[in-house]
């Protein structure tokens, strides 16, 4: 059994920011066919910035805590702050995740830079 930290325990526990915003500029969606976990990430952009970020996560516990941190750490950074957010910054926010974990769950920063880049492409 993968030991999680307590902060894992308590994101997967209290999630925050779950959600779908319905008019999002932007959406992010990355899946790992091995594991199964699928994450898709909604932002709200306003004067540049991430003024509202939402989530929906398919996946465990672990993939579950990294959606909500990184919901929580990218919200109300400028769009340039949070494409330099990595799924290792992540991880250490949550006080580390177990080496099986690392691949598959950790995939919450790709999904939010998608959603960047799909606001981007908007040309917004």
């Amino acid at each position: 059994m993968a030991f999680y930290s307590e902060k894992v325990m308590e994101h997967f526990a209290n999630p925050r920011n779950v959600g779908e915003i319905k008019d999002a500029d932007g959406v992010g969606e990355v899946g790992n066919p091995v594991c199964g976990d699928m994450m898709t990430f909604y932002i709200k952009v306003k004067d540049d910035k991430l003024d509202d970020v939402k989530f929906k996560t398919f996946g465990c516990g672990a993939a579950i805590a990294v959606s909500s941190m990184v919901a929580e750490m990218a919200k109300g950074k400028t769009l340039d702050e949070a494409m330099l957010l990595t799924n290792a910054q992540v991880a250490e926010a949550l006080g580390g995740l177990p080496p099986n974990k690392m691949h598959c769950s950790n995939l919450g920063a790709d999904a939010l830079h998608k959603a960047i880049e799909n606001y981007k492409s908007k040309g917004k």
